[in-house]
């Protein structure tokens, strides 16, 4: 396995080629194109930045006329590492701002890319389009409804375009898989299974950062944004994702995307029911989120119970086994978006269906892909090609002003289903959710989060 300091090194080279073709690229449109740039401010100079956007931004900006222009973050550190890493990539002047309020005050904005805290998102992408500018901002869109609610209504009042980071909808074998399923040659979706399991201790643990960070040299005032004041905390800082109010942990961060693909897939906006199990089995290290989680959804058509599908959904950081999967199933097969294969796997038997006098249903076996070029990503492999289309997909829509493949309604849409399953693991309920008042529902009552 690939040591994290080698990976980083990887990542770091990559980006300074990517850098080097889009600098050529930069110089050419600032004699050519000067007035046509899309001049793009970053939000939140983080791992997923650094590793993942900022390839895929450098990947295509020299081509569609985007630029940085701008860096926003609160935490000094964070902002004088984030400036030097993209003026070397780049080759050209970055401006620094210590909070968003500087960075909107300069007026050559144009673009945000918002890589923040997972509770941050909906606050930053609400001030990103009520400051006019077109927003990528990374999943969850958001974990409580009231910011799922003021987000939505932010981007469609201001008709902004806002890309989510749910890039599975911008991966090719996902965009296949949901015209095979569409077509109906699948047949009707009877189940649908996924798993998320990895084995890491220090899965999202910063220990060396946490003991880096003093308290006057950020803003933990603006970091908290609208949830409850507390004392300083360095690890709720950089260890967000272990603690509620600041994320939800396994849903928050990996539920989302998966649960994504079944709306899009079947043009359902959410889950009729959810429940969940889980806890705190292995890793006590202080953190309140779950090392484990199992959650069952019910899906179907909202004015007609009787038609539907489960969906289960596993998720473990105490053992790696099963890894990362998404399993469609119908009467005829499954569909599996690890292996990008459609086969007959558990379909109706010519000898099962003759009892009933019926006639077998099996899918004959066959490459998902098959007769499509480029190239071919699966659920773990090939993130960084997704969230390149994903990047390129949210540029070519500004450009063209079109809705982008990861819309604010797909990113509402997951919110929904995120805070069901939030809330059935902090009540034990089976959640549902009320569709006039656009509220979740726990024990006969609207959820409020603990």
């Amino acid at each position: 396995m690939t040591s994290k300091t080698s990976r980083r090194e990887f990542v770091k080279t990559t980006a300074r080629a990517a850098g080097a073709c889009a600098l050529s690229a930069y110089s050419y449109n600032r004699v050519l194109g000067a007035n046509n740039r899309v001049r793009t401010g970053i939000i939140g100079y983080s791992d997923r930045f650094r590793d993942a956007l900022f390839p895929a931004f450098l990947k295509h900006a020299g081509k569609q006329e985007f630029e940085i222009v701008a860096l926003s973050d609160i935490w000094k550190r964070r902002r004088d590492e984030g400036v030097t890493y993209i003026v070397e990539a780049t080759g050209h002047h970055v401006a620094l701002c210590h909070n968003n309020d500087e960075l909107y005050e300069r007026k050559d904005v144009d673009a945000v890319i918002i890589a923040t805290a997972d509770f941050q998102h909906a606050q930053h992408g609400i001030e990103a389009v009520r400051n006019n500018c077109d927003a990528y901002v990374e999943k969850p869109t958001a974990h409580t409804m009231d910011d799922a609610r003021e987000f939505r209504k932010a981007v469609r009042q201001t008709g902004r375009i806002v890309q989510v980071g749910t890039q599975r909808r911008s991966a090719k074998n996902y965009q296949r898989a949901k015209e095979f399923i569409q077509s109906g040659q699948f047949g009707d979706i009877v189940a649908v299974e996924m798993t998320w399991n990895v084995n890491q201790p220090g899965r999202w643990r910063r220990p060396q950062l946490v003991n880096a960070l003093k308290e006057e040299d950020t803003d933990w005032k603006r970091f908290l944004i609208n949830r409850p004041m507390v004392e300083f905390d360095a690890r709720k800082y950089l260890e967000f994702r272990l603690f509620w109010p600041y994320s939800s942990g396994i849903p928050d961060q990996w539920m989302v995307h998966q649960i994504d693909t079944v709306h899009w897939f079947t043009g359902l906006p959410r889950p009729r029911s959810v429940v969940a199990n889980g806890g705190i089995y292995l890793w006590k290290d202080g953190r309140q989120n779950w090392d484990t989680l199992t959650a069952v959804f019910d899906y179907g058509p909202l004015d007609d119970p009787a038609k539907g599908f489960q969906v289960t959904y596993s998720s473990r950081q105490t053992n790696s086994a099963g890894d990362v999967k998404e399993l469609y199933r119908s009467n005829a097969g499954t569909l599996d978006l690890d292996k990008n294969l459609i086969s007959g796997e558990g379909g109706l038997e010519d000898g099962f269906a003759k009892v009933m006098g019926m006639k077998g249903n099996k899918l004959q076996t066959r490459n998902l892909m098959e007769g499509s070029p480029g190239i071919e990503t699966s659920a773990r492999a090939g993130v960084d090609e997704a969230t390149s289309a994903n990047m390129l997909n949210w540029m070519e829509s500004i450009r063209a002003h079109k809705t982008p493949n990861a819309d604010i309604e797909a990113g509402y849409n997951h919110s929904v289903a995120l805070c069901m399953t939030i809330a059935a693991m902090q009540t034990g309920q089976r959640v549902t959710f009320d569709d006039e008042k656009q509220e979740v529902i726990a024990d006969g009552k609207v959820w409020t989060a603990a």
